[in-house]
């Protein structure tokens, strides 16, 4: 089994990377361009509007896999400070403060800096 699924291994790598992207620069969008639409409007140079940049300019960067270790890196610091600056004071538990999706971008964008963008990267481009 092992021998089977192991090539496919950067190919799915890539997918979480992209998919991971998208939902995270959705985040920004809805944060700073009001797409879609949602009640997060903050003030231009706030915590959270500088966090809604990050989301844009580190989702789009994980989705395409350019500068994918440094970003995720940086993304994945950002998803926990954010997590125990706003979700964690409101319960312990992540199910009741709203953190889940927080710990689970923080994990898997940690995860990139160590294993790369996998396939389909403009980092896998840069290197030949």
């Amino acid at each position: 089994m092992n021998k089977m699924l192991q090539p496919m291994a950067p190919y799915f790598l890539a997918l979480l990377r992209v998919v991971s992207g998208l939902l995270f620069l959705e985040h920004g969008t809805q944060k700073i361009l009001h797409f879609p639409v949602s009640d997060m409007h903050p003030p231009m140079f706030s915590l959270l509007w500088f966090g809604g940049i990050l989301e844009i300019v580190g989702g789009a960067l994980i989705i395409v896999g350019l500068y994918t270790r440094i970003s995720a890196f940086v993304l994945s610091g950002m998803m926990a400070v954010a997590y125990f600056m706003f979700h964690a004071p409101n319960s312990f538990f992540p199910a009741l403060n709203g953190g889940d999706a927080a710990i689970l971008f923080c994990f898997v964008f940690l995860y990139m800096v160590f294993a790369g963008p996998g396939a389909f990267s403009l980092d896998g481009k840069r290197k030949r």
